[in-house]
């Protein structure tokens, strides 16, 4: 695994209010918000719950003192080394149902657009070198032809676009999901970030998985909370997988108009990471609507959102988009639309020799005994029947139903030319005419 030294990549923590990059009336109403919501009276619940360094809270409470907004309670905590307590003057309490009118978010500071920017340029998923080792170490589960890893470590290194084609059942949902397993490293993930006054929501625990887990005790916190900014969470690299149901709405700023908040879209949940579009052409949308839409971000590495008010902006793009199809791309898309997706790779069914390797392989797994007789009747009587066109998933289809079989029979697992025969008739369905 290429892990990265995360001290490389980390943002580091702000030192001053300053250098949070938010303007004061924003950190200020958002620890109104925080105290009122949670009850918090301390400083160190408040750094961690705003993801903020003690001092730098310390210095925020200070602030909103000096405005009568908190107040020092006067009682030190004897359990937390005589820490301070503080509370919402009226004042505070006023103003916090006033900015909760305005906005329900509370919590972790954001990040501003700017600084998060950079930091996906020192992240970016086009700078990972992935090597052919990996590629085999995270597909090795898969039979694939050599040629298919020659075309797939040079597309998954440029980071940029692929489209698979060809006929479906043989792994191109399998190959996608290797890929992400290749990319193996880590980045650093905002909890939310912060254009024009408005916090959009980023981090997601569906779509995120964290890399490191650090523990909430206040002794450990002190140790570990200047390592990084932790306004972000450090995860593994992300993974968004899209089929049927992918809308073009699905990649605009999802906006809560009850808590007066947004919600990142899933393509800017997955930046630094992979974007899959599976099963191209069975959305409701046309697929030359859903490229047609990726085509800016693609080429300018750079996406625009709208907001509520119509105001458009610029979030970075920095995605491995991969789309795959049961079609043919000539079939779907103009030539323009082709000519910006960057590496076009045809997965095709697997070859006798391979398929028989595949067969023997998923046996092996399920305890199935290898019997000749039946293979060759399999090879020789039924492949004939379609065409001799092999697809990956027909072994493990095949092998399953003769297990069920046997299983409902109460004999020991086993394959014969009958058994095949039975289990071949599930796998494709007589075309006859159902009088209704």
């Amino acid at each position: 695994m290429n892990m990265h030294n995360p001290a490389v990549l980390a943002p580091p923590a702000p030192r001053s209010l300053e250098e949070t990059g938010l303007t004061l009336v924003m950190m200020r109403d958002i620890l109104l918000k925080t105290m009122f919501r949670q009850n918090l009276d301390q400083v160190t619940e408040l750094a961690r719950v705003m993801c903020l360094p003690v001092n730098v809270t310390q210095e925020l409470v200070d602030k909103a003192r000096s405005q009568k907004l908190v107040e020092a309670t006067g009682t030190l905590h004897a359990n937390s080394g005589g820490e301070m307590g503080y509370q919402l003057s009226d004042a505070g309490k006023a103003r916090a149902l006033d900015a909760l009118s305005q906005s329900e978010y509370y919590g972790a500071m954001p990040i501003p657009m700017t600084a998060y920017a950079e930091q996906v340029k020192r992240q970016s998923i086009r700078k990972i070198q992935v090597t052919r080792q990996q590629l085999v170490t995270a597909m090795g589960h898969l039979i694939l032809p050599n040629e298919l890893l020659d075309h797939l470590g040079p597309a998954v290194s440029a980071g940029r676009s692929i489209l698979m084609y060809g006929p479906p059942g043989n792994g191109k949902s399998s190959i996608s999901n290797g890929i992400r397993d290749a990319l193996g490293d880590n980045i650093f993930v905002p909890r939310a970030i912060e254009y024009s006054g408005q916090v959009i929501t980023v981090y997601d625990p569906i779509v995120h998985t964290i890399a490191e887990d650090l523990v909430d005790d206040p002794n450990s916190l002190r140790r570990t909370s200047n390592r990084y900014d932790r306004r972000y969470v450090l995860c593994n690299r992300p993974t968004v997988i899209t089929g049927g149901e992918l809308t073009l709405d699905m990649l605009d700023l999802v906006y809560n108009p009850t808590s007066r908040t947004y919600q990142a879209p899933l393509q800017l949940k997955s930046t630094g990471g992979v974007f899959i579009v599976d099963d191209l052409g069975r959305q409701s949308e046309p697929p030359q609507a859903l490229i047609n839409r990726w085509i800016v971000p693609l080429e300018e590495a750079k996406d625009i959102l709208a907001l509520q008010s119509g105001e458009k902006f610029e979030t970075p793009f920095d995605t491995l988009v991969i789309f795959s199809t049961n079609f043919h791309p000539n079939e779907i898309f103009d030539k323009a639309a082709l000519r910006r997706i960057f590496f076009k790779i045809k997965i095709d069914g697997p070859h006798q020799q391979d398929y028989l390797k595949i067969f023997a392989m998923v046996a092996k797994k399920r305890k199935m005994p290898l019997n000749e007789p039946a293979l060759i009747h399999l090879i020789k009587k039924k492949y004939p029947t379609i065409d001799n066109v092999y697809a990956n998933y027909q072994p493990i289809f095949l092998i399953d139903q003769m297990i069920a079989i046997c299983e409902f029979e109460g004999i020991p697992y086993q394959m014969t030319p009958e058994l095949i025969d039975r289990a071949w008739a599930n796998m494709f369905v007589k075309e006859e005419t159902i009088v209704h």
